[in-house]
């Protein structure tokens, strides 16, 4: 079960004077962080902070109704926000906090968070089958269950739409062969598309350049986070921007039917 939210103001208090030797680094701008809550929340309900939206996204869909996000949407990689005092006093206040290992700040959000969070490393991957396992996990965690299951549902369901009717714009009817990014791997499988090659996350090698291109691929999926610009130039193959982040109103279902969008938009002028 969820813990009842705690606010020590000693702990706020510290947390705001440690946090305002930290510099800002202009990423973020004066955006503040989004959050998705109910206000007819129970008292129970866990309270989290999360990193960024991906975190927000998947623990409302495991249910939490309470979830402030530290980095601003508008950051488009995440990993490099700097957060400001007002960041961590948040997390001062969380029941939970969520964090990937990834992301540099997480010494800094785990100092923030005092003896009354539980601080919670996240697996970050929208490939849909891990995606749903770490829904459950954290359901589990808040005492959410049922919640998650009727969010798995409504996801199976779009998802499995979402499969069919890519595999319905396959360019003659033939399964596309597809260039990834090793973070959106997961749009390939989406699409039903054949995964041929990845790349990344560094910028593509001249060596790498000479195999991925022998593939012949129709389709190059990179990752409009880690995006290193153009990865085949001279392959004729149609390269999209994958998104992986959800938006403020973190909908992680988004991410897949924006995903859909951009394959199926590729797949018709390839």
């Amino acid at each position: 079960m969820a813990r009842t939210r705690v606010r020590k103001n000693s702990l706020l208090a510290l947390t705001l004077t440690a946090g305002l030797a930290l510099t800002t680094t202009g990423c973020g701008g004066e955006n503040e962080p989004s959050s998705s809550s109910s206000s007819g929340a129970k008292d129970s309900s866990p309270v989290v902070v999360a990193t960024t939206t991906w975190e927000g996204a998947l623990a409302k869909a495991a249910g939490a109704a309470d979830v402030e996000v530290i980095v601003p949407q508008s950051v488009q990689h995440a990993p490099d926000y700097d957060p400001k005092p007002s960041d961590l006093a948040a997390v001062a206040g969380a029941d939970y906090v969520l964090y990937a290992p990834f992301e540099p700040y997480a010494a800094k959000i785990k100092e923030a968070a005092g003896s009354d969070a539980e601080l919670v490393e996240v697996a970050l991957d929208n490939d849909a089958d891990k995606a749903k396992a770490e829904v459950a996990r954290l359901a589990q965690l808040f005492g959410t269950e049922d919640a998650a299951a009727r969010w798995t549902a409504s996801f199976d369901s779009e998802y499995a739409a979402l499969h069919k009717g890519l595999k319905a714009k396959w360019p003659r009817g033939k399964q596309p062969t597809v260039v990834a990014q090793v973070f959106t791997t997961w749009a390939a499988k989406l699409a039903g598309a054949e995964l041929v090659g990845t790349f990344g996350p560094e910028a593509v090698t001249a060596k790498q350049l000479s195999e991925l291109s022998r593939t012949k691929p129709r389709l190059v999926l990179d990752n409009a986070h880690m995006t290193t610009g153009t990865v085949l130039p001279d392959a004729g193959a149609e390269q999209v921007e994958i998104v992986n982040y959800p938006g403020t109103d973190l909908d992680l279902l988004a991410v897949y039917r924006e995903a859909a969008k951009t394959v199926e938009t590729a797949m018709a002028a390839s």
